[in-house]
């Protein structure tokens, strides 16, 4: 197995002039080739190296998604070093845990406001040296810091450097978990663990015509795992072009442009588009409303193989044109795939968009796995699972149904985190804390999180993930957090969707009978409290993932919470 930087070298030798890496600049789209990459991943890594930084040197990068995202990357890990992703919508308090943590001696960052930010989060006892920001922003004289520019590092090198020899089983990056429970944790990623995934993920969809000819369109932060491996080592391993999207209030403006065949998306994004959908169509004329609806009906049928009769296939292949051909047209109109991850897909918003002719891939993984774990194959789909474990990783449900899970995926462990490493990792099986369930055929179906687990008053055990998915699929629920612990009901925060119920309480309470209506008993939600304040990363509710951090919101609304009962 090769290292990943060799991977895209290799690649750069086979498809020199073809476009590798395309962003938007001043208002056009600008390619870079294969060719033009490497030449520029070579002199960043010797850069790197003539500035001191050593093999092991941990160097946080933080910058929106960005040809010269991945080319500091696979820079860093060229020359040995240790990449530590951050988002750009951290904070002062995130990037200093980060910096406590992990000890960066240098730091390579785009914005100026991003880098100021950078140098509220540290000290004069930090062992960082050197930050590269993009337009050479000056450190506070505090701070015995080294600041450069990225043309710096850029620029042709005078002499070469000495070349270290990367092995596969190095840790090349370290990803930090989600943190919806707390600080998260840094899992050191090796070449191999990620590579693992990449040769795995390929191996499925090599076998549906993916490869060197399709076009990804990459807007997830390539700071979390999912996106890091499949929105960018994935399609460079494929020989794929990555056309970068910077921000994702600018998806619905670049799809159309891009036209990408496959794009990695979390489970937010497709609730957001639903809804949206959903929303327009009912100040649709009823002519439109009623074609809408029989182009659903006919997907659904042909998606659980039922047979049309021969005027329905008629109707269908019309409706394909007059239909689905305009709701692709929203994607692109050459969208093949979306592969879905990082949390858990609503069955009925992943049956609707196949309906109509937008192909839903769902997947499921952990950080500490690379983060790849199982997936629907496109020939063999059960939308209400997260597939089956990819070639090479094994999976068994523990005494309590957790999901344990084994293979060259997973992590080395968490960095300077013994404890939480051993009680992560036993026995060589990673413990997902995801409670599941694993059929006949080997599908995966995860059921809640083994720490999130509701425990009633009564002695039920409630998953709240469940209830919250649902509620958060009704039109007038943008988000749902349901609490109960050791309570004798549940009760959930209600964050309305503005757009569809400002203000109405029946409207709420409507939308919550929907979902009481198809519990059991021990799930039903109660009663319930409102927050007007929307979950986002800018006020801390909303990790950069679009999961909702559940332990702050219910810290924010203890006091109605409390009164409740």
């Amino acid at each position: 197995m090769r290292t990943l930087p060799e991977r895209f070298l290799q690649n750069a030798e086979n498809y020199a002039d073809k476009t590798c890496f395309a962003t938007k600049r001043s208002g056009q789209w600008v390619s870079m080739s294969w060719q033009e990459a490497a030449d520029q991943v070579l002199k960043v890594s010797t850069n790197l190296v003539h500035a001191g930084i050593q093999p092991g040197d941990r160097v946080v990068l933080l910058a929106e998604n960005r040809p010269e995202w991945a080319i500091f990357n696979l820079a860093i890990m060229h020359m040995g070093g240790i990449v530590v992703p951050a988002y750009t919508t951290h904070t002062e308090i995130d990037l200093r845990h980060i910096i406590d943590l992990c000890e960066p001696v240098a730091a390579i960052i785009s914005t100026s406001t991003l880098t100021d930010r950078l140098f509220h989060s540290i000290s004069e006892s930090q062992r960082l040296k050197y930050v590269w920001s993009e337009d050479g922003t000056e450190a506070p004289a505090n701070l015995a810091l080294l600041s450069k520019s990225w043309a710096e590092l850029e620029e042709t090198p005078r002499t070469p450097a000495q070349r270290y020899k990367a092995s596969v089983d190095d840790t090349c990056c370290l990803i930090f978990t989600s943190g919806t429970s707390g600080f998260p944790k840094a899992a050191m990623l090796t070449h191999k663990s990620i590579g693992a995934n990449v040769d795995a993920a390929i191996s499925i969809l090599q076998k549906f015509n993916f490869g060197n000819h399709d076009r990804f369109l990459s807007f997830l932060p390539l700071a979390h795992s999912y996106e890091h491996t499949a929105g960018l080592h994935m399609p460079i391993s494929m020989g794929a072009e990555i056309w970068f999207c910077e921000a994702t209030d600018k998806l619905q403006q670049y799809l159309p442009e891009v036209c990408p065949t496959v794009a990695t998306a979390v489970p937010r994004l497709y609730d957001l588009l639903y809804n949206r959908i959903n929303a327009q169509l009912k100040t649709a004329s009823p002519l439109k409303q009623s074609l809408f609806r029989k182009t659903l009906e006919l997907g659904i049928k042909r998606f659980n193989d039922i047979p049309l009769s021969p005027l329905e296939t008629v109707l269908d292949k019309l409706l394909d044109k007059m239909v689905r051909d305009k709701v692709r047209a929203r994607f692109g109109g050459k969208i093949r795939y979306f592969i879905s991850g990082g949390a858990a897909l609503n069955p009925d918003v992943g049956e609707f968009f196949t309906a109509l002719g937008v192909g839903i891939i769902q997947g499921y993984g952990q950080t500490e796995a690379s983060p790849l774990i199982s997936v629907n194959s496109p020939d063999w789909i059960k939308i209400d699972s997260v597939g089956r474990s990819f070639e090479g990783v094994d999976v068994e449900l523990g005494e309590d149904h957790e999901l344990l899970v084994r293979g060259d995926c997973l992590m080395k462990g968490y960095w300077n985190d013994d404890h939480a490493t051993a009680s992560t990792i036993i026995d060589g099986w990673l413990h997902t804390g995801d409670l599941a369930t694993i059929d006949e055929d080997g599908f995966i179906r995860i059921t809640g999180r083994k720490k999130d687990l509701i425990v009633t008053s009564g002695g039920e055990n409630v998953s709240p993930s469940k209830i919250e998915t649902l509620l958060s699929s009704q039109e007038e629920i943008e988000q749902a957090v349901v609490f109960g612990d050791g309570k004798p009901w549940l009760g959930a925060v209600i964050i309305p969707n503005h757009e569809a119920s400002p203000h109405d309480h029946k409207q709420l309470e409507a939308a919550i009978k929907r979902v009481n209506d198809v519990l059991n008993s021990s799930e039903k939600v109660r009663k319930y409290v409102v927050q007007q304040e929307p979950c986002t990363t800018e006020n801390g509710l909303l990790t950069p993932t679009q999961k909702v951090k559940r332990w702050r919101v219910l810290e924010l609304n203890k006091r109605e919470i409390e009164a409740l009962y």
